[in-house]
């Protein structure tokens, strides 16, 4: 129990404990109707709760002072704007409860408690640096950036605005996820936003938490991935077209050998015809000489017949000479022909060849572009 003497002490030591409360505090006293003295720390403070101030019925010192023992109150943030713990010790005089001392401290949930401790080392726990962010329902209450990355509009005290995230996030109590463009930071960012809810009660919304990423590298690895992937399809693409253009060229190069071999053969139908031709005339300058004969037997009677198997040896001659050139002709086609044969088959193996090394590649350019599209995953879920 405490008396007005010791009120009066409490008063003179006050102001070098006031500022040891981390969130800080206000120690007030009151009398049985009012606040009557006030101080507040350096980082706390709730302006409309001041000296003057009548006692709410029912409040943390109206309570105390009924029930002549200490009360503590949770109050909400509809009552002075801000969620408080409020602690009232009844002072007497003798028997009679004539004043209270009443102790006010921020009612922070787990995280806002522990911010200014975790937030700085959190920061810059991420490769490009990050920013840490805490708010109640109308303001920005704690911000912290790090030595690579801070977000320069976002300060304690600020007010939120309805487009911002962490006001959507109030409304539909749930955790929103955001990717800015580099026109609002100078680099890509990606912000997360938690809800924070009453531990009295688990339906309300009283803060939020967030955080804030640059993902200029990220960035950079998904545009790579995505570059990449545009350069492989377009590879893929040359290569299906030059796999095709085997596949013709390799049909082309058999029909070619086909048609090489039966001209080959073609050379050879003819030297036999040439054969025939040769047997034809050798029969018909026997059968010539032997007109010549007959007619010299038959004297002037067959002298026109004589000239007649002149002419027709002359032309067995001229005939088997004509089959030696085209023979020979033939002899050299088939020469020709061989070594096309052989370069046509050259040419053929090589064409299988090439389109075999162009499906392998195909197939290679499949699995890098396969490897890029997870390359591009990995950077979204950075």
């Amino acid at each position: 129990m405490l008396t007005v003497t010791e009120l009066e002490s409490f008063k003179q030591i006050t102001p070098f404990m006031v500022n040891l409360f981390p969130e800080g505090v206000i120690f007030v006293t009151t009398d049985r109707e009012k606040v009557d003295w006030k101080i507040a720390s350096d980082v706390f403070d709730v302006p409309v709760y001041t000296v003057g101030l009548p006692l709410r019925i029912d409040g943390a010192s109206h309570n105390a002072i009924q029930q002549r023992s200490t009360f503590t109150e949770k109050v909400p943030r509809a009552i002075y704007g801000m969620r408080l713990i409020i602690t009232a010790i009844p002072i007497f005089d003798e028997d009679k409860v004539v004043a209270t001392i009443g102790i006010i401290t921020p009612r922070l949930n787990a995280i806002a408690k522990a911010f200014n401790n975790f937030a700085p080392m959190v920061a810059n726990m991420f490769p490009e640096g990050g920013a840490l962010y805490m708010t109640d329902l109308e303001k920005f209450a704690y911000h912290q950036g790090s030595e690579k990355f801070d977000l320069p509009d976002i300060q304690k005290g600020k007010l939120l605005t309805d487009k911002s995230i962490a006001t959507e996030v109030i409304r539909t109590k749930k955790v929103i996820g955001r990717e800015l463009d580099a026109n609002i930071y100078g680099v890509p960012v990606a912000v997360k936003t938690y809800p924070q809810f009453d531990e009295d009660d688990p339906s309300k919304v009283v803060a939020t938490f967030g955080v804030a990423i640059p993902r200029a590298k990220a960035v950079q690895l998904k545009e790579m991935a995505n570059n990449m992937d545009r350069g492989l399809v377009e590879i893929g693409s040359a290569l299906e077209e030059l796999a095709s253009s085997a596949t013709e060229i390799t049909a082309n190069e058999q029909h070619l050998n086909q048609n090489v071999r039966e001209v080959y053969q073609l050379s050879e139908d003819i030297n036999t015809v040439l054969g025939f031709i040769q047997q034809i005339a050798d029969e018909t300058k026997m059968l010539g000489l032997n007109a010549a004969i007959e007619a010299a037997r038959a004297g002037e009677t067959g002298r026109g017949f004589g000239v007649v198997a002149e002419e027709i040896r002359k032309l067995s001659d001229e005939s088997k000479g004509t089959v030696i050139k085209i023979r020979k002709l033939t002899e050299n086609i088939k020469i020709k022909i061989k070594e096309t044969t052989q370069n046509s088959e050259t040419t053929l193996r090589a064409s299988e060849e090439q389109a075999a090394a162009t499906q392998e590649m195909t197939a290679s350019i499949e699995e890098i572009t396969s490897m890029a599209g997870e390359l591009a995953k990995v950077a979204q879920d950075m």
